[in-house]
């Protein structure tokens, strides 16, 4: 049987660092705990589960600390995970599994990663995360934000899923701050970097230097297929903010020339229709969305909606202006059998009892 070292960053933490030692402990053969400059409770409640608890002066660089905090650990395996983080009851049981079967040969086990979640509990937001490395392995974590460890070696993909639950909102600045440091010293942005700095600008509604940025990143030959599917989408939603629908849906045709359609870039086509009231365009589109495979392998950042529920309330809403109403209640069905206490599907659900 494998051992794992649980390696962590933290910083006032205070409220939800128990919750997530709680959920992963049992799992875990040893602790490590690298605090940032914690001003609160965080280093107290981390030394009730570990004595290895280690000050790292922040420095503006998540690579740098967590590298720091990998340092550390002296099990076989290096696992991370932020505090804000839980493993779930059965993914606990399957970790622990995972640590019996495991072959000691393979060097990066990936796990699914859902970070959001509907009213109903059900996972909305995910994506495939690095979450295992073999110690010794000569793998470490780059960018100073958004931070990875690029995969190589023998790969195993798990389904022991972790799960994001945020109490509290974090510094919404911080990232752009640290790209815009790096871009006044001088650094270059790699194909990533230049990516997330893209998405910090949109964030921030900085929509015509997002676009610039975007379109840099675009033009970078070494860059990933699905961030590049995500920048083109990124970069349309730009251009509709900013009043460009013609523009907008040039962006998303640059996904479509990139790769088979994913199901997220054919949700915003067939919005981009339906805001033109183009209602059998739209259909034809959220149909082929509903159509595509839902899965969280490949590292791609799934919307779990784009999949099944965000199509099934529009092509009810496209059939039921189309005339088909047969068609539009068929979908509302399937719509209502996904979530029965949205407010879209309570809205529709009047509109077709009506038409009893």
């Amino acid at each position: 049987m494998v051992s794992i070292s649980l390696c962590m960053i933290v910083r006032d933490e205070e409220e939800v660092l128990a919750r997530c030692l709680d959920s992963i402990a049992p799992a875990v053969d040893e602790i490590v705990i690298v605090d940032t400059g914690s001003l609160d409770r965080t280093k107290e409640i981390a030394a009730g589960y570990t004595h290895k608890l280690y000050d790292f002066q922040w420095c503006d660089d998540f690579s740098a600390a967590r590298n720091f905090a990998f340092s550390k650990g002296t099990m076989d395996y290096l696992m991370w995970m932020d505090a804000d983080d839980v493993l779930p009851p059965a993914s606990l049981q399957a970790l622990l599994e995972l640590k019996e079967s495991l072959d000691p040969q393979v060097t990066v086990v990936l796990m699914p990663y859902n970070v959001a979640f509907d009213q109903g509990g059900r996972p909305s937001f995910s994506y495939e995360r690095e979450r295992l490395i073999k110690n010794g392995a000569g793998l470490c974590w780059r960018g100073a934000v958004h931070e990875a460890i690029a995969p190589r070696g023998k790969i195993l993909r798990s389904d022991v899923v972790v799960e994001h639950r945020k109490t509290k909102p974090g510094d919404p600045d911080r990232n752009l701050r640290i790209y815009e440091k790096q871009l006044a010293e001088g650094r270059s942005l790699g194909p990533r970097e230049r990516f997330y700095y893209a998405r910090e600008l949109f964030y921030h509604k900085c929509y015509g230097e997002a676009i610039e940025e975007f379109e840099k990143f675009l033009s970078m030959p070494d860059s990933w297929l699905e961030n590049r599917l995500d920048a083109a989408r990124m970069e349309a939603v730009c251009h509709d903010l900013l009043g460009k629908p013609g523009k907008a849906m040039e962006a998303l045709m640059k996904s479509l020339a990139e790769d088979a359609p994913r199901a997220e870039t054919c949700c915003d086509i067939g919005r981009h229709f339906m805001g033109r009231k183009n209602y059998r365009a739209a259909a034809f589109w959220y149909e082929t969305a509903a159509s595509r495979e839902k899965t969280t392998r490949g590292g791609a950042f799934i919307n779990q909606d784009c999949y099944d529920y965000i199509p099934y309330v529009q092509l009810s809403v496209c059939y039921y202006w189309l005339g088909e109403k047969a068609l539009a209640k068929r979908y509302h069905g399937l719509a209502r059998a996904l979530k029965p206490d949205d407010l879209a599907v309570k809205y529709n659900e009047q509109i077709f009892s009506a038409m009893q």
